[in-house]
Parts: structure tokens; C-alpha cells; sequence
């Protein structure tokens, strides 16, 4: 079954995509947009995102840690979806307990880093792209699996 990447990043239709063989609607699991979102990026996605990588975490820098209950995040990366509309940001938050306060604080301000960013990327890019925040727990798998290497 092939799926179209343009259908799945239409901020209209996130979460679907389309069936070539039988042209219909289909629901995709997370697990399969994430499979999706992980292929390859073109060098614009990957540049893109990179230099939103920096300028995210620089607006997070600047509201302190204080805005975050005390917890320090920071941006580990940013994938861009093909038309450079939609961007799923990884968060790291140390400590990993406040992880789902410091989401909900971050969601609430989505909508401010949003418009902060268009603030300094408008001569760069003609549509400021939607963010969807994630936690990335690599630091916390990396934890776990010295502690079983160390037993």
C-alpha cells in the first residue's frame, strides 16, 4: 500500500492519508507517521530544520527555566514534513519526572513560540510552520541501559 506524504502533512488532514490501491481514507496509527516522518529528509528539510532547532531553543532559553517549573528543556531535534508546513519538535526535560508539567506548559505556550518564531524567521520563510511538541526519552533509555550494563 503506497502512501502519499503531501496528503498526510495538509494541516486540513493530518492523520490520514491515502490508499493507492483502493482511493479511499485511511487512518494512520502514530507509529506509522513516525515511520513515515523518520524517512529520509531532503537537505532543505534537514537545513530547515536545523536553523529552527536553534532559534526554538533560544525562545525557550529566554522564557527560563522558571516558565518550566524549574526543569530544563532543551530542543534535540525539529523534523520538517516535505512542504516545510509542519514541524514535530523533540523536547528533552531533565528532570524526566516533570516531563508531562513541562508538556502541558509548553503546549499552552505553543501558540506564543509560534508566533515569536515567525517573529524571527519571516524573511527566511513564507509560511511559519505548525509545531506539535514530543518528549525525546533517549536520555532516559540511555539510563536504563547502563544500569542493566552495570548489574
Amino acid at each position: 500500500m503506497a502512501f502519499s506524504l503531501i496528503s498526510l502533512f495538509n494541516p486540513k488532514r493530518v492523520g490520514e492519508v491515502w490508499s493507492a490501491q483502493r482511493g479511499n481514507v485511511k487512518r494512520v496509527t502514530a507509529d506509522c507517521k513516525q515511520k513515515m516522518d523518520m524517512e529520509t529528509e531532503s537537505t532543505r528539510q534537514q537545513k530547515v530544520g536545523k536553523q529552527l532547532q536553534k532559534d526554538i531553543a533560544e525562545i525557550i532559553r529566554q522564557q527560563g527555566m522558571a516558565a518550566y517549573d524549574g526543569a530544563m528543556v532543551s530542543v534535540t531535534a525539529v523534523r520538517m514534513s516535505p512542504d516545510l508546513s509542519f514541524a514535530r519538535v523533540h523536547l528533552s526535560i531533565f528532570p524526566s519526572g516533570k516531563a508531562a508539567a513541562v508538556m502541558k506548559v509548553v503546549e499552552q505556550h505553543a501558540r506564543a513560540i509560534r508566533g515569536e518564531l515567525g517573529k524571527r524567521i519571516a524573511k527566511q520563510m513564507r509560511i511559519v510552520p505548525e509545531l506539535a511538541f514530543s518528549v525525546d526519552d533517549s536520555l532516559d533509555y540511555v539510563e536504563k541501559i547502563d544500569k542493566l550494563l552495570a548489574n
